[in-house]
């Protein structure tokens, strides 16, 4: 593996780890009652949709290894350029059902 793959690959798991972080036991509740919460998921998400978009370019065959890969960079591109069209209920559904799977493939895909 390219070494600017791998740390595109290492920002990814950073940002999901950041999220987890900053959710932590968390309910939908209490993600719409903290502003700076939603911003700062908000913010690690398009860290890690560019992180995958620039490891497409670099090795596709690599971010083609991601589940929905495609989707994780156009989820980015509505935080970045759709920022008025983000539902808050979506991306709490992202942070429960399809982060645990990115973080399990980042985490093997560093090995």
């Amino acid at each position: 593996m390219q070494l600017d793959a791998r740390k595109l690959l290492f920002d990814m798991q950073q940002a999901v780890q950041r999220i987890t972080r900053f959710t932590g036991t968390g309910t939908f509740d209490s993600y719409l009652a903290d502003e700076m919460m939603r911003s700062a998921v908000e913010r690690q998400f398009g860290i890690i949709g560019e992180a995958l978009s620039q490891l497409n370019k670099i090795d596709p065959q690599l971010a083609q290894r991601i589940t929905d890969y495609r989707k994780i960079v156009g989820f980015r591109n509505v935080i970045i350029h759709g920022y008025d069209a983000i539902s808050d209920a979506v991306t709490w559904d992202i942070i429960t059902s399809k982060l645990p799977v990115l973080a399990a493939e980042l985490d093997q895909l560093l090995v």
